[in-house]
């Protein structure tokens, strides 16, 4: 066991450390090139196809989901936990200018999760169901051909594999702390906690989450299309009232952000004094939260009732933006506007945010956690139900052993709730990491195809 830990965290810090990063950001610089910065330049036009297409009313055809459905389902596993106490731990470590850097992994980030949305649209199959199949496994297939078909059962076996620990046993274990954090301070549940309670949660858990992903793509896009937009605006309402009730420390903590960048010495009291920390975080931390150059994302998109890959790759860099550019920077602002003791050097994590409402709201604030802390990590299960669902279907080619896969991961839920995850969290973020590689090598070798469809789409509009 000893060995086998020691070897995952070889294999996790080479993964996620500076070969990782730089292929990723090297990619999505490369990207953004040969598109002439299309995330920059076409923001505008995004934004426009994107937020027009919300409040369109429109159903989808059988199998499919409207865009606005897909958007909300690959959003549903991106804004997670890592969007409240994933930032926190790049302040703490990073200090403020963390924050800058995630920005900037988050701009070119908006390039590369365009970019595998168009393909994912584009190379996309139909099951026997009738439903849209897509993602990296599918452009690497259909795209690169026969050659390369390794990569894609690869990117496929490492999906299966992270999807138990990443995306549902850690969620769910995040949703017991939240309850039991929120009863503990209500004095409903004593400071030990009880395991029945967290018996009954991960049954709870596990009943919601067979039925919504037994319910088939139709029954995810739902609840996703209602849940998505309900906890991103519950969750920005509230951090705007704290950053508005703090309004007069704000310009000096967007100074601190983009100062810090350079000078992390400087605002962290001498903790951080290094800029390559400031930068790892603030990148690492930013292609956790909106997972571009992961390629889950598109596989959700690959699901939207649209005959333009290019309109639905608008989506994605909408994606990006709203959860990395809105959500983590209104829990950055959050933590730094509010006065809270940072322990800056050490790690931290959504215990550091919640802090950071409840100087605000006072104890009230716990509540209020708890409930989008729940919403998040739960939307979070649902999202990458679906990815693994795919994964599954990819690899054995059979509907039995996605229905297999979809109740063992119900189960899960179970597990999640009542064990000590840190060896699952860590070897799960391990393979989860090894699927980055597969995918890049497809969107590098797959980029003039992007450029093509791009034209394609300008001489048609």
């Amino acid at each position: 066991m000893q060995l086998l830990i020691e070897m995952n965290q070889l294999v996790n810090q080479w993964i996620w450390g500076i070969p990782a990063m730089a292929s990723i950001l090297g990619v999505g610089m490369y990207l953004s090139y040969r598109t002439g910065f299309l995330q920059i330049s076409r923001f505008g036009r995004a934004m426009q196809v994107t937020l027009g297409r919300i409040f369109r009313k429109k159903e989808a055809r059988d199998g499919a989901l409207t865009p606005f459905q897909a958007v909300c389902t690959a959003l549903a596993a991106t804004i997670g936990t890592g969007n409240i106490a994933g930032v926190a731990g790049a302040i703490a470590i990073g200090g403020p200018g963390a924050v800058f850097w995630m920005w900037c992994s988050a701009i070119l980030g908006m390039c590369t999760k365009f970019c595998e949305v168009t393909l994912a649209v584009y190379y996309r199959e139909k099951n026997e169901k009738g439903e849209y199949l897509g993602g990296p496994m599918y452009y690497i297939k259909n795209g690169l051909g026969k050659k390369w078909i390794f990569l894609a059962y690869l990117y496929a076996i490492f999906g299966i594999l992270t999807v138990f620990g990443t995306g549902n046993a850690t969620q769910v274990n995040t949703i017991t702390a939240a309850i039991n954090e929120a009863l503990i301070n209500f004095n409903l549940l004593s400071a030990r906690g009880d395991s029945r309670v967290n018996l009954a949660i991960g049954i709870l858990i596990a009943v919601l989450v067979a039925m919504i992903l037994l319910g088939g793509i139709k029954r995810i896009g739902k609840v996703s299309e209602k849940l998505v937009p309900f906890m991103a605006l519950f969750y920005v309402i509230l951090s705007l009232i704290v950053i508005f009730l703090n309004i007069q420390r704000v310009p000096s903590v967007i100074y601190s952000i983009i100062m810090g960048a350079f000078s992390p010495r400087a605002f962290t009291g001498g903790a951080v004094y290094s800029l390559f920390t400031s930068m790892k975080k603030g990148v690492s931390r930013g292609i956790f939260s909106n997972e571009a150059g992961l390629g889950t994302g598109s596989i959700a998109h690959a699901t939207a009732d649209t005959r333009k890959p290019v309109k639905q790759g608008f989506f994605g860099i909408f994606e990006v933006f709203a959860d990395t550019i809105v959500i983590c920077t209104l829990t950055a602002l959050v933590i730094l506007s509010s006065g809270v003791n940072i322990p800056y050097g050490m790690d931290a994590g959504a215990e550091l945010t919640i802090s950071g409402f409840t100087s605000t709201f006072g104890p009230l604030a716990s509540l209020f956690t708890a409930v989008a802390l729940c919403s998040f990590a739960f939307s979070t299960i649902l999202g990458w139900g679906l990815y693994g669902a795919r994964f599954t279907e990819f690899v054995f080619r059979s509907a039995t052993a996605v229905k297999i896969f979809l109740v063992l991961y119900a189960l899960v839920s179970i597990v999640g709730a009542t064990m000590n995850l840190s060896l699952i969290w860590s070897i799960a973020e391990t393979f989860n990491g090894l699927m980055v590689i597969p995918n890049l090598i497809a969107l590098f070798l797959l980029s003039p195809k992007v450029l093509q469809l791009i034209q394609r789409y300008e001489e048609e509009e």
